[in-house]
């Protein structure tokens, strides 16, 4: 099962430089799961959440592999931010290379879970869903 990528998550809801996300990895609260890492931290001083996908070489050596789980993972909160209650920083570090081949419907489970473990969701009982194309 494949999904097509209407588009990416826009400039507003990105980290611009690398202090904030050091601010994020220092203060951040910290979730996980078996493949995906969660790092979270409020931020009153904007109005929109800022979200970054860190994935590290020892993940996977390809720029092309890293990149392919960042899109992923990006399409996935691209359609989970409007569901988020107040402004927050969130860092999603991925620690396993199967995340680029897991089942489109099952990374999007785990990232729910996480963003449900963590307190970002408005309402705990969340039930959107991702449009999938086969």
């Amino acid at each position: 099962m494949s999904y097509y990528i209407t588009s990416m998550l826009t400039n507003n809801y990105r980290f611009h430089g690398h202090g904030s996300l050091k601010y994020v990895f220092s203060k951040g609260d910290t979730y996980r799961s078996s493949h995906i890492t969660l790092r979270t931290v409020p931020n009153k001083m904007r109005r929109q959440c800022r979200v970054s996908v860190v994935v590290s070489k020892k993940v996977h050596k390809s720029a092309v592999g890293r990149n392919r789980i960042r899109r992923r993972l990006y399409e996935i909160v691209r359609h989970e931010t409007e569901n988020i209650e107040g402004v927050h920083d969130i860092v999603l570090i991925v620690t396993s290379a199967e995340v680029r081949t897991t089942a489109p419907l099952e990374l999007y489970r785990n990232v729910r879970e996480l963003f449900i473990k963590s307190g970002l969701y408005k309402n705990t009982h969340h039930s959107g869903t991702i449009e999938l194309k086969e």
